[in-house]
Order: C-alpha cells, then sequence, then structure tokens
C-alpha cells in the first residue's frame, strides 16, 4: 500500500511539473512576442550572439547620429538590444544601464520577469519562435 503511494506520489509530481513548464513555456512565448519587434534582434538573442548584437548596436547608434533612424526606432531597438544583452550575461556599462532603465516599456518589464525563473530555457524558448519563423515564411 505504501509502494502504491509512493507510485502515485511521484506520477502526480511528474504531471505537475510537465504542466508548469508548459504553462512558464507559454508565458515566455507571450512575453517575447510583447517585449522584441525587431527579428533581427530576437535572431541573434536566440542564437546566443552577443557580438552580434553589441555590433547591431554600434550601427544603430551610427545610424541615429547621421539622422537615419528615427527617435523612436533608435530607442525601441537599443532597448530590446541591451535586454537582450543582459539577459545573455553580457556586462552592461553604467550609461547602457540608464538608458535601459529610462526607456523600459511595461513588455519588456514583463519579458525579464518571465525570464527570470526559468534561466537559459528561454532561449530555447526564442530559439523555437525564430525556427518557426523561419520555416512558415
Amino acid at each position: 500500500m505504501l509502494t502504491q503511494q509512493t507510485e502515485l506520489n511521484a506520477r502526480l509530481i511528474s504531471v505537475l511539473c510537465f504542466i508548469c513548464g508548459l504553462c512558464c513555456q507559454q508565458a515566455i512565448q507571450a512575453a517575447i512576442s510583447q517585449a522584441f519587434q525587431t527579428p533581427e534582434v530576437i535572431r541573434m538573442f536566440a542564437k546566443r550572439q552577443p557580438g552580434q548584437l553589441r555590433q547591431r548596436l554600434t550601427d544603430l547608434q551610427r545610424d541615429h547620429k547621421m539622422g537615419k533612424t528615427s527617435e523612436g526606432v533608435y530607442t525601441q531597438q537599443a532597448v530590446e538590444i541591451l535586454m537582450a544583452l543582459r539577459k545573455l550575461g553580457d556586462k552592461l556599462t553604467a550609461a547602457e544601464l540608464d538608458f535601459l532603465t529610462a526607456n523600459s516599456s511595461a513588455a519588456l518589464s514583463e519579458f525579464e520577469r518571465a525570464s527570470g525563473a526559468v534561466g537559459a530555457g528561454v532561449l530555447d524558448v526564442a530559439g523555437s519562435q525564430v525556427e518557426s519563423a523561419q520555416a512558415s515564411s
């Protein structure tokens, strides 16, 4: 009788862990979709490419200074890149952290909150979103 109860408890825990995992994955997918609007940034984030994200930020800053990019587009993309870099563990400068704090949207804050509990799993979810988007296009 005790063995049956132990087995039942183990199965119940497995089922609950599976359900919680699905809920977390859905929350992360929703948060990524709302927080990141730039497909290029999503792709580099999902592929864990901090060097390319840094280069994209440099190019974006140059284009903004030259007047090729509007203030709104610059701010949105710079915040997305900085958030992705932070999530990848890249060290941000004090100026970058200040910019991120001043310009983060509610969607990005929700992404940070939702992804914080699952760590690297967020990259796997983002990667699957990129792959499915590439397959459908």
